[in-house]
Order: structure tokens, then C-alpha cells, then sequence
């Protein structure tokens, strides 16, 4: 089983320039914790609900204020082919809970978002694998080495 068989599909961005009341708004109408952050065409980022409670509100950043001041600069990404085990083992040693999904031609075009809830309802994924994966993702621990950085 390939990640593009387990991701969630038809994935939105927020621009760089929007507003954090924006971003937290378009979590809202998604339902979602994450969005990637674009500029430009290109993912040059991502933000969470937890950026926008630690990064933002704790620090008395106005809501007013461009989602590129709190955000992630580092974008986790995998592609649609990548195994699901590989794509586990490389958020537990990153530390992530989601990362975008790129498609495996040469443009790299944004083409989902897999989650540690994606790969765990995926049938094929080893009791194991999932372990390991909830361990490192739990440990408090702000590694930044990753081979899928962009």
C-alpha cells in the first residue's frame, strides 16, 4: 500500500500573507489542525492550531498579523508512492504528525496531506510501525535533520 492510497486528496494552502484569524478560520471550515503555507506557487511553510495558540496568542501577536510570522519555515513532505512504513519512519525520526504529500513527477506538484490518523487506519500498517511512530512523535524532542525537508 502507497501513501496516495491512504492520504487525504484535494488539499488547500493558505497564503503566506494571510492573516492568522484567516488561517484559523480556514482550520475551522476544514476541520483541520494544519495547513500548508504558500508564496509565489511554492509551499514555503506550514502552520498549525498550536502555532497559532503557542506562536501567536501566548505572545500577544494580533490576529491581524501574516500567517508567515508564526509559521513553520521547514515543510515535512513525502511522495504519493512512498510506502507507507517509510513515510511513518520518516515522521517518528522528524517528529511529525503530517506532512504533504508531492507527486513524483518533476514539478512536485502539492497533491495531499497524510497524517498519523491516515496511516494508522491504512490496513497494511504494522502494529509496529505505529508504535514506534506514536513514541517518537510523543517525545519532546525538537530535532530538525530530515531527509524530506524543503
Amino acid at each position: 500500500m502507497k501513501i496516495k492510497d491512504v492520504m487525504t486528496t484535494n488539499p488547500t494552502y493558505i497564503a503566506s500573507t494571510a492573516s492568522i484569524q484567516e488561517a484559523a478560520q480556514k482550520m475551522a471550515e476544514l476541520d483541520c489542525g494544519f495547513l500548508p503555507v504558500g508564496e509565489n506557487e511554492k509551499l514555503i511553510g506550514t502552520i498549525t492550531d498550536r502555532d497559532i495558540a503557542i506562536r501567536a496568542t501566548a505572545k500577544g501577536v494580533a490576529a491581524t498579523a501574516a500567517v508567515k510570522q508564526i509559521m513553520s519555515p521547514k515543510v515535512y513532505y513525502c511522495t504519493e508512492t512512498d510506502s507507507l512504513e517509510s513515510v511513518a519512519q520518516n515522521m517518528a525520526e522528524n517528529q511529525t504528525r503530517r506532512m504533504v504529500v508531492l507527486n513524483n513527477t518533476t514539478d512536485k506538484k502539492f497533491v495531499g496531506v497524510i497524517a498519523i490518523a491516515d496511516l494508522v487506519k491504512a490496513q497494511s500498517f504494522t502494529s509496529n510501525a505505529a508504535q514506534a511512530l506514536f513514541k517518537a512523535v510523543s517525545q519532546n524532542n525538537n530535532s530538525t535533520s530530515a531527509s524530506h525537508v524543503a
